[in-house]
């Protein structure tokens, strides 16, 4: 486990680039972001795309459940919003499995909502806020 001390927003671009060096080590392309509700998960993920190169307004799925976006490679990211969604059952008729198996990367919020659909290797990031702009972040590998 790693744990990231996120003083204030400012240090946002730093720690996005730490985990994006982490995030291409782990050769995982499932990241499960879990924070309570005004942690800064889409905060972060805009950050983390932003590092990765993706110049389209990042914003959060919460009602269409999947974003997509390009990489600076060209590459498509996906990411999902799943606190809006009824049930795991509504998420695999949404396909989720195949945005999983693409092996592209995708950014999941609210992962518990969908837990019985992850892949059992995954990244973990957990946001803990510290303080009005401070967060802890924690990153493990779910094998």
């Amino acid at each position: 486990m790693t744990i990231f001390e996120i003083p204030g927003l400012a240090a946002l671009p730093t720690v996005a680039q730490q985990l994006a060096t982490a995030l291409a080590e782990s050769g995982q392309t499932v990241v499960a972001f879990e924070g309570e509700m005004g942690a800064g998960k889409t905060t972060f993920i805009r950050a983390l795309c932003a590092e990765l190169g993706v110049e389209d307004d990042v914003s959060s799925p919460t009602f269409a459940l999947v974003n997509e976006y390009r990489d600076g490679r060209g590459q498509p990211i996906y990411h999902f919003d799943f606190y809006r969604i009824d049930s795991e059952d509504e998420a695999a008729r949404m396909g989720v499995a195949e945005y999983f198996d693409s092996g592209y990367l995708c950014l999941v919020e609210w992962p518990g909502r969908v837990a019985g659909l992850l892949p059992s290797q995954r990244l973990l990031v957990e946001l803990t806020v510290t303080g009005s702009e401070s967060r802890e972040i924690q990153l493990s590998i779910i094998n």
